[in-house]
């Protein structure tokens, strides 16, 4: 699964800002306003959605991995249901970094 688009949202309602990059700290992407959870993940055929990072994989791929562990580029997420609400799932930062177009979600090492 490689990140596709990158987006933030600085202001509510208003079209998302497209990125090739981006700083991700414990609270979100940088330049994106705050929102139910510190960054948005859905699958391609979501992207027309208000999320944070699109992966090239199918939503259901991304939400089979709910509870996991992953990295996306130097970013260390932590995945979580997004509930009902969407499509997609959230996620709580354990390492901020950067990510980039292209970088690969993977499974992070077991400690």
């Amino acid at each position: 699964m490689d990140v596709i688009a990158l987006r933030t949202y600085p202001t509510q309602g208003e079209p998302g800002v497209e990125r090739d990059s981006c700083e991700v700290l414990t609270s979100g992407l940088v330049g994106d306003r705050r929102k139910r959870a510190p960054v948005s993940i859905a699958g391609a055929e979501d992207a027309h959605l208000r999320v944070n990072i699109v992966l090239s994989a199918p939503t259901r791929e991304v939400e089979q991995l709910v509870g996991e562990v992953v990295t996306i580029g130097e970013v260390v997420i932590v995945l979580e249901s997004a509930g009902s609400r969407c499509p997609g799932v959230y996620g709580v930062i354990g390492q901020p970094g950067r990510i980039r177009i292209g970088d690969r979600m993977l499974r992070a090492p077991e400690a």
